[in-house]
């Protein structure tokens, strides 16, 4: 998941980080990583710490450029520019231009049955951690459930906690 995630981040950041007179070429690929481990670390905090829901939002798709982890992957993002030296506008500025269509892309090809490139169940078990406290069955199937069944979102996360 952390290759598809960075080869992801790759292919979006020609212009945001590439071809930017603001980020040295010594610190492309520095910036690149940054964003990615960005992406996969407030994933990892929004299901450690319990935000369930916005976590689900992201995935469900709609507007996933506004949602929490958008707002925060881009903020840590745009910490992580300035620790490369680049000044804090220009940090701002690319991280709020590259991190939600990072995500929205992200979040389409999760949702994808015809796209392997990232798997529901993969992306939840790297972000869950090693201890267990979440059952993958149960949250995979926030994911595809249809609106209007049975079984909602709150029912499913009854036993979770």
């Amino acid at each position: 998941m952390l290759e598809n995630l960075k080869q992801l981040v790759t292919e979006s950041a020609q212009d945001a980080i590439v071809n930017n007179s603001e980020v040295p070429n010594e610190h492309n690929e520095a910036a690149i990583q940054a964003a990615s481990g960005s992406i996969f670390d407030t994933l990892k905090d929004q299901l450690s710490s319990g935000n369930i829901g916005s976590l689900i939002d992201a995935f469900k798709g709609g507007d996933v450029a506004n949602s929490d982890v958008a707002q925060q992957a881009t903020s840590s993002f745009t910490d992580k520019l300035a620790g490369l030296g680049i000044n804090a506008e220009s940090a701002k500025n690319i991280a709020s231009s590259l991190i939600p269509g990072i995500l929205d892309k992200f979040v389409n090809k999760t949702n994808d049955p015809n796209d392997s490139s990232f798997d529901i169940k993969d992306v939840l078990s790297k972000i869950s951690g090693p201890d267990g406290k979440f059952q993958l069955s149960d949250l995979t199937d926030l994911f595809t459930s249809k609106e209007g069944e049975t079984g909602g979102i709150m029912d499913k996360l009854k036993g979770l906690f």
